[in-house]
Formats: structure tokens, sequence, C-alpha cells
């Protein structure tokens, strides 16, 4: 498990350089984020006054089918989003990755020419969110449980879906049916690595608190203004660890696809880290 771990740092500080010279590839989660929230605005605005709100936000699903198209849209809008800005980044990635020089009109480029792949994937992430929250709103601990337990089963097997969509078009079910695949020659270590990205972000995010303690010391002490700077300076801390967080996650995981689907080591990228991170 330590060796593991160890690999994951040493794969996460490769990322990091990949990243470095590339720093145009903040752009996608960046927008990506922001589109998101657009997303989120657009429905609890029209929705704030409605019988739909606390039940869509807040208490699960009801028996009026209007709620569950009202869901579904919403995953579906969300879902197509994140695959799309996720699409531009892995295309970038891989072309650094192989050598190339990636502009963010290359990313863009290639994710709008795989629109159909990335809708049917949306259409197909939405029915199982959909699904699985169905499921944890009809029976409390136990669908929780259930809910929870099958969505980290569908986040592992989907694991390499995205660079499967941007490298071979597939559609969404063959998509899955070779991250599948792709997962069993990966499996332990890949995750391992993608864990090292994560305590990695987790321990630099634990820097937020400083400021946010601070923040709060001084609003407690009647300095408004410093407090609010401070805790302002805290949320943009974080805000910036998770950006690089998703972009260095989304760089691995096209390494490891790469090295995967053909044995070739990626550039930048140590060859006795990837074997290792294949070993079962």
């Amino acid at each position: 498990m330590f060796t593991r771990i160890a690999n994951g740092w040493e794969l996460t500080k490769e990322s990091f350089q990949v990243l470095k010279m590339d720093r145009e590839l903040l752009v996608f989660p960046l927008v990506s984020g922001i589109t998101c929230l657009l997303v989120l605005a657009s429905f609890a605005l029209p929705l704030g006054n409605s019988p739909y709100a606390s039940v869509i936000f807040n208490d699960g699903i009801s028996n009026d089918p209007v709620v569950y198209l009202i869901l579904f849209a919403f995953y579906f809008l969300n879902y197509f989003v994140i695959v799309f800005f996720n699409s531009a980044l892995v295309a970038c990635a891989i072309i650094r990755l192989k050598g190339g020089d990636p502009t963010v009109s290359d990313g863009f480029r290639a994710a709008s020419s795989r629109l159909p792949q990335i809708m049917g994937w949306a259409l197909l992430s939405a029915t199982v969110g959909l699904v699985l929250r169905i499921i944890e709103s009809r029976s409390e601990r136990a669908g929780q449980f259930a809910a929870a337990l099958l969505g980290a089963g569908w986040s592992i097997a989907t694991y390499f879906v995205v660079p499967i969509l941007v490298v071979e078009r597939t559609g969404a079910v063959d998509a899955v049916k070779r991250s599948l695949s792709v997962l069993r020659k990966t499996w332990g270590e890949a995750l391992a690595a993608n864990f090292g990205i994560g305590f990695l972000s987790f321990l630099v995010s634990l820097l937020a608190l400083v400021p946010m303690i601070l923040g709060g010391m001084a609003i407690a002490g009647d300095q408004v203004v410093l407090g609010g700077v401070l805790i302002t300076a805290g949320v943009a801390w974080l805000l910036f660890v998770a950006l690089i967080s998703s972009t260095l996650d989304t760089i691995l995981l096209a390494a490891l696809y790469l090295y995967a689907e053909d044995g070739t080591v990626p550039r930048h990228f140590d060859n006795r880290l990837l074997r290792d991170a294949f070993t079962t």
C-alpha cells in the first residue's frame, strides 16, 4: 500500500510538470465550474418559489412525474457540461503527452467534434444519477447506503470513459465496457495513483484553515472587513487547489489510458512508474 501511495505521489509530480508546460489547461475546469453554477442558477431561480424546489434540491423524490423530468434535465445538463470540458482537457493532455503543443482551441475543437458521444454519455449518466437518487430517497439509511455503494462502483467502472470517448469515439455503453477492460489492467494501482492526487490536495487545502480561522476571530473582534478579506482568501485558496487537483487528475487519467491502450510510455512520464501502476 505504501509503495502504491509513493507511486501515486511520483505520478502526481509528473502530471504537475505537464501542467507547468501547459498552464492554459486550467481554463477547462475553471469554465466548467462556472458553467455548472450557471446551470444550477437556471434551475434554482425559476423554481425558487415553486413546490418543486424543496423536493429537487432537498427532500429527494415525490410522486409527481414533473419532478423526475426536471431532475433528469438538471443532471443531463450538468453531466454534459462536465464531460464536454473534461473531454477538451483530455484531448489537450493527449496532444502534449504525444509530443505536441496543445492550445485551448485544440481542446474545444476536439470536444465539439465528439458531441454525439458526449451527449450519449450525459444521457446515460443522468439516467444512472436519477436512479441512484430515487434509491437514496426511498428508504433513508438503507437507501443511502445502497446508493453510495452503487455510485462508488459506477464511478470506478467508468473511470476511463472520457479518454475512451475522445480517442475511440465509441458510444456510451461501449465506452463503459472498454473502461472496465482498461481498469482490469490497472486495478488497484491506477486508483492508488488517483488517491495520491486527492490526498495531496487535501493536505494543501488545510492551509485554508489559517486565514479562515483568523477571519472568524477578526469578525468576533468587530473587525468585520479584515475578517471578510481573510475568509475570502481562504475560500479562494480552496477553489484554487480544487482547480489544480482536477486538472492533474485528468492529465494522469490521460497518461494511464495511453499506456494501457498500446503500452507506449507518454512523454514526461517515467516508464517504471507507469509499469508499476499496471502491476496487479
